[in-house]
C-alpha cells in the first residue's frame, strides 16, 4: 500500500492499531514472528578458508612460498630425503603464520562485533497505552513512535501528528536542506520519495519539531533496506598509524632486497651454493620485514576498544583511540557530565510572594498551579518498568514532571484533561518552548525556558524580583526555569514563536539541582596533572556554571567565565589572545562551541569535544574527538561522534584518554620491538658475509627465530598494563611521529647492538668450537634468546626492576614458550636438520650471557637518562 497516499484513518484501519494506545503485546508477537527484526541484512562476511588465503597474498609470503617449491623440486632431483625438511619447514611456518594472522582478525572482528550491540538504536513507542523506550530493531509494522529534533528515524513511518517538523533526508534524496513534514498533507499518487511531505523514513534524521508516527516498514523492506547493498560494504579503512606501517613496510622491503642482492653477489663470488643464497637471501627478507605488525597493531586497537567499551566509552571509529592519546583540551558540557544529571525540584517561586520555597509532596495550590503548567509545556516522561522509576527526555522536565507527580499530578491525567493543541518546540537560539492546551473550555499558552529569553516577551510580572531571585538560586548552582502564560481567544493560522511568543503574564520560577558527580572533581585534577586543560562549555546561566566549575577546581582565581554573547563580540584574533584564560563559557549557542573549538585548535591543541544535541553534531564533528552523551544524546550526536560516553560521565573521558595513551604506549612498544629485532637479523647476516663469507644462520634457523620470537611476545607485549604515570607525561603534539624524540635512531642502535653481539658469538664459536655448525649454534642462541629478553627490556621506560621484571602475566607465559621452543631444535634430534649441534656448557653459557647484554644496556641507559619521557606541564589555573 501506498501509504503516503492514504488518509490517516485508512492507514490506521489498514494497520490495524489504535492512535492512542498503540499495538497490544499480542500483535508484536505476531508481527515480530511475520516481518522479522527492524534491522539490515549484513553483507556475507568471509569463511576462515577465504581469509587464510588472503593471508597468502602477501608478496613476501608468495617469495617464500617459491623458494619452498624450488626447494622440493631440487630436494626430488637429489632423492635425499633429509633434504625435504628444509621446504616442508617453510610450508609450516607460513601456515602457521597465516593461522597467526586469520585468530587475529577473527579476534579484532568479535571485538568490533560487541562494540556495534553496545550502540543500538532506540525508539519510544506506544504499546498497550503505555510509553516505552525500545531498541529500535524490536520494532514492527503499525508501531505508534514518538520523534523529535535529534532523533534518527527508525523505521519508514506514515506522521499521523506534526509540530514543525523537519528531516534530514540527504542520504535518500541527495537534497542537503532538510525536508518540511505535515501529517496532514494529502500527496499525490505517484510522487517522489522526496516529496512525500507525510513520511518519514528510516536512517534519516530528525532536524526540528516533534511528531508521532505509524511504522509502515521495517528491516529491509525500508527505503533504505532498498539500497542496503551500497550501506553494507565492508569498511575496511585502515588507521592513520596503519598506513604510515603499511608504508614503512615497503620502505623496509626495498632495503632488504637491496641486502639480500649485496648478500646474494657475494656469496656467489665466495664460491656459495647458489640454492643456499637464494633460501638466506629469501628468508632474510623475509626476516626484515614486520609482516605481522599491521595484524598485531588491529588486534591491540581492537583489545583497548573493547577494555574502553567495558569502561562504559564506546569508540566508534578506530582513529579515535589514536588521537585520544594526545588529547591536551577536553571541552565538556556540566550537566549529566560534570554533574550527575539527578534534576530535582527543590525551589519554586510564584509571582507576587516575597520568598522562595521548598518543594515537598504537599504543596501550596499556587506552587501546584506553576507545577501543572510545567509539566503541561513538557515533552518527557517518567515510566515505570519493574518498579523502577524511569525518567524519557531532558532531565530539567522530568524533574518538573516527577515533583507535579509527587503532589498527585500525574502527566498522562493532566494531558487528558488538559489537551495540547499545538506547540513551539525548544530550541537553542529563542531557548523557550511552548504549547497551547484547553484548559476549562480556555485556550492557554503556556511558555517555559530561561528568564532572560522570556522577560522581553513578557507583559506583566515582577520583573525585577524574579532577577534577584534568579541570581540569588544560581550562585548556589540552582538551575532555574521561568513560567509564563496567557489566554488567546482562537487557535492562530500559523503556530510559531512570532505568534504566540508575546504578552504574555509571569507565574513563577522553579528551580532544580544538579549535584557535581564526586568522581568529576578528581579527574579534573588528573587532567590538570597530565597536562590536559578542562574547559567548561554550557548552556547554562554564567553564575551557575561557575559555581559548579569553582567546586570541581575548572575555574580557579585568575580565570575567567564568559557569556556566548561576549563571545559573539569578540574576533578571532581577540578569542586567540584570551583562550588560555578562559575557563568557563555559559549560555553559549552551537556556534559559539564551534568557534571554541577552532580556536583552540588554532593554537596546535587537540581538543575533545562533549554534545548531546542536535545542535551539537557540527561542534562534535570540528572536534579532534567527538564524544556524544549515551544516555541524554540524540542520535544525530552519537552519528556525528568518534566516542559515545555511556554513562555520561566527564571521569569517562579522562579514563578514556589515558587508556588511549596507553594503547598507543603499547603500540609504539611493539614497533620498537618488533622493527629492532629485525634489524638485528638483517645485520648480522649481511655483516657476516662481508666480514666472514659465511652466513651465520641457515635459512630455516633465521626463520625459526622470526616465528617464535616476534610474533608471541609482539602480541604479549601489546597487552602489557597501562603505566602508573602515563598521566604524568605531556601530551602527544598532533602531528608527531612515531619515531619522534629519537625513538627511531634508538631502534637502529638498538638493532645494530643485537647484530653485533650475534656476531660476536659467532666468531666466538669459531674460536673455540673450530667448526662452522658450533659457531652457528652460538649465534643461534644468542640472537634468539637477546630477543626475548628486549621484550622485557620494551616493557617500559623505566627500569624493569622497578616497575616489576614479572608484571606481565602474557610476557611472561609468551616468553617460556619461546625458550622452549629454541631449546627444542637445540636439545632434541630436530637439532640436525636445523644444523645446530649440542655445545659444551663453557660456550653455552657465553652465548646465554651475551643475549643478557641488552638487559644491561637498557637498564644503564634508563638510569643514565637515554631514554625518557616528557613531564608533563601541570595546569595550575
Amino acid at each position: 500500500m501506498q501509504y503516503y497516499h492514504q488518509p490517516i484513518d485508512v492507514v490506521l484501519k489498514e494497520l490495524d492499531v489504535s492512535s492512542r494506545d498503540g499495538l497490544t503485546s499480542e500483535q508484536v508477537e505476531k508481527r515480530l514472528q511475520q516481518y522479522g527484526l527492524n534491522k539490515l541484512k549484513e553483507a556475507k562476511k568471509k569463511s576462515n578458508f577465504q581469509r587464510f588465503l588472503d593471508q597468502l597474498k602477501d608478496p613476501m609470503i608468495l617469495i617464500l612460498l617459491v623458494a619452498a617449491v624450488i626447494s622440493f623440486i631440487l630436494a626430488i632431483i637429489e632423492n635425499d630425503p633429509k633434504s625435504f625438511f628444509e621446504p616442508i619447514l617453510i610450508l609450516v611456518i607460513v601456515i602457521l603464520n597465516a593461522i597467526i594472522g586469520v585468530l587475529q582478525e577473527n579476534k579484532a572482528e568479535n571485538a568490533l562485533n560487541a562494540l556495534k550491540k553496545m550502540t543500538t538504536l532506540q525508539a519510544r513507542v506506544i504499546r498497550n497505552g503505555k510509553e516505552e523506550l525500545i531498541n529500535a530493531e524490536d520494532l514492527v509494522p503499525g508501531d505508534l513512535i514518538r520523534l523529535e529534533a535529534g532523533d534518527v528515524v527508525p523505521a519508514d513511518a506514515r506522521l499521523i501528528r506534526s509540530v514543525s517538523l523537519k528531516s534530514e533526508e540527504s542520504a535518500l534524496t541527495g537534497e542537503s536542506v532538510p525536508s518540511e513534514k505535515d501529517a496532514e498533507a494529502i500527496v499525490k499518487k505517484n510522487a517522489p520519495l522526496g516529496d512525500r511531505i507525510d513520511m518519514v523514513y528510516s536512517g534519516c534524521s530528525i532536524t526540528y519539531g516533534t511528531g508521532l508516527a505509524i511504522v509502515t516498514a521495517t528491516g529491509m523492506d525500508t527505503e533504505m533496506g532498498k539500497i542496503a547493498n551500497l550501506l553494507n560494504e565492508a569498511d575496511n579503512a585502515q588507521t592513520p598509524l596503519q598506513l604510515k606501517l603499511a608504508q614503512l613496510g615497503k620502505y623496509l622491503g626495498i632495503l632488504a632486497l637491496a641486502c639480500c642482492a649485496i648478500i646474494f653477489v657475494v656469496g656467489l663470488l665466495n664460491g656459495q651454493q647458489p640454492m643456499e643464497l637464494f633460501l638466506t637471501s629469501i628468508s632474510l627478507a623475509v626476516a626484515a620485514i614486520p609482516e605481522g605488525l599491521p595484524a598485531i597493531v588491529t588486534v591491540v586497537l581492537s583489545i583497548g576498544v573493547t577494555k574502553l567499551a567495558k569502561k562504559q566509552a564506546i569508540i566508534r571509529n578506530l582513529p579515535a583511540v589514536e588521537t585520544l592519546g594526545s588529547a591536551s583540551v577536553i571541552c565538556s558540557d556540566k550537566t549529566g557530565t560534570l554533574t550527575q544529571n539527578k534534576m530535582t525540584l527543590v525551589k519554586a517561586w510564584v509571582d507576587g510572594d516575597q520568598d522562595i520555597v521548598d518543594i515537598t509532596t504537599d504543596d501550596p495550590k499556587e506552587i501546584k498551579e506553576l507545577l501543572k503548567l510545567g509539566t503541561l509545556c513538557s515533552d518527557g516522561s517518567i515510566v515505570f518498568v519493574d518498579g523502577k522509576e524511569t525518567s524519557i527526555g531532558d532531565p530539567t522536565e522530568t524533574s518538573i514532571i516527577s515533583a507535579a507527580r509527587k503532589n498527585g499530578m500525574t502527566k498522562e491525567e493532566l494531558n487528558k484533561k488538559y489537551p495540547r493543541l499545538g506547540e513551539v518546540p525548544f530550541d537553542s537560539d529563542r531557548k523557550l518552548m511552548s504549547t497551547i492546551n484547553k484548559m476549562d473550555d480556555k485556550l492557554v499558552v503556556i511558555t517555559k525556558g530561561a528568564l532572560d529569553s522570556l522577560i522581553p516577551r513578557l507583559a506583566s510580572g515582577d520583573v525585577e524580583k524574579a532577577k534577584a531571585l534568579n541570581e540569588q538560586m544560581s550562585k548556589n548552582a540552582l538551575r532555574v526555569l521561568a513560567i509564563a502564560s496567557k489566554e488567546i481567544d482562537a487557535l492562530p493560522d500559523q503556530i510559531n514563536s512570532e505568534s504566540i511568543e508575546h504578552d504574555l503574564h509571569l507565574k513563577g520560577l522553579v528551580a532544580m539541582i544538579d549535584p557535581a558527580r564526586p568522581e568529576a572533581k578528581e579527574a579534573v585534577a588528573l587532567c590538570k596533572k597530565a597536562g590536559i586543560r578542562p574547559i567548561m562549555i554550557t548552556g547554562d546561566h554564567v553564575i551557575t556554571a561557575s559555581a559548579i566549575a569553582k567546586e570541581l577546581g575548572i575555574l580557579n582565581p585568575g580565570d575567567l567565565a564568559i557569556t556566548g554573547v561576549e563571545l559573539d563580540d569578540m574576533s578571532d584574533s581577540e578569542l586567540d589572545g584570551k583562550i588560555d584564560q578562559i575557563s568557563v563559557y555559559a549560555r553559549v549557542s552551537p556556534e559559539n562551541k564551534i568557534r571554541i573549538v577552532k580556536g583552540w585548535q588554532r593554537k596546535n591543541q587537540v581538543v575533545a569535544m562533549t554534545g548531546d544535541g542536535v545542535n551539537d553534531a557540527p561542534a562534535l564533528k570540528a572536534a579532534d574527538i567527538g564524544c556524544a552523551m549515551g544516555i541524554t544524546g540524540t542520535e544525530v550526536a552519537k552519528g556525528a561522534s568518534d566516542m559515545v560516553l555511556m554513562d555520561d560521565n566527564f571521569a569517562t573521558i579522562v579514563y578514556a584518554v589515558k587508556e588511549g595513551r596507553g594503547i598507543y604506549a603499547n603500540i609504539k612498544k611493539v614497533i620498537g620491538y618488533l622493527l629492532g629485532t629485525n634489524i638485528g637479523e638483517v645485520v648480522t647476516v649481511f655483516m657476516a658475509m662481508l666480514l666472514f663469507h659465511e652466513s651465520p644462520l641457515a635459512s630455516m634457523q633465521l626463520l625459526w627465530i622470526n616465528l617464535v620470537t616476534d610474533s608471541l611476545p609482539a602480541i604479549a607485549l601489546g597487552m602489557e598494563p597501562v603505566e602508573k604515570d602515563v598521566m604524568d607525561q605531556k601530551p602527544k603534539p598532533k602531528n608527531e611521529g612515531i619515531f619522534a624524540h629519537g625513538f627511531g635512531v634508538r631502534i637502529i642502535l638498538q638493532g645494530i647492538m643485537f647484530g653485533g653481539l650475534a656476531l660476536l658469538s659467532f666468531w666466538i664459536g669459531l674460536k673455540t668450537t673450530d667448526t662452522l655448525r658450533g659457531a652457528e649454534t652460538m649465534c643461534f642462541i644468542t640472537l634468539a634468546l637477546s630477543q626475548i629478553v628486549q621484550a622485557f627490556n620494551m616493557r617500559s621506560e623505566h627500569s624493569l626492576f622497578k616497575i616489576g621484571p614479572f608484571g606481565n602475566k602474557r610476557l611472561n607465559g609468551a616468553a617460556l614458550l619461546s625458550l622452549f621452543l629454541v631449546m627444542l631444535i637445540i636439545f632434541t634430534p630436530l637439532n640436525i636438520p636445523f644444523n645446530l649441534e649440542i655445545l659444551p656448557w663453557n660456550d653455552f653459557f657465553i652465548a646465554l650471557a651475551l643475549a643478557f647484554v641488552p638487559l644491561v644496556v637498557m637498564e644503564l641507559s634508563k638510569a643514565f637518562g637515554l631514554i625518557k619521557h616528557a613531564e608533563a606541564k601541570e595546569y595550575n589555573k
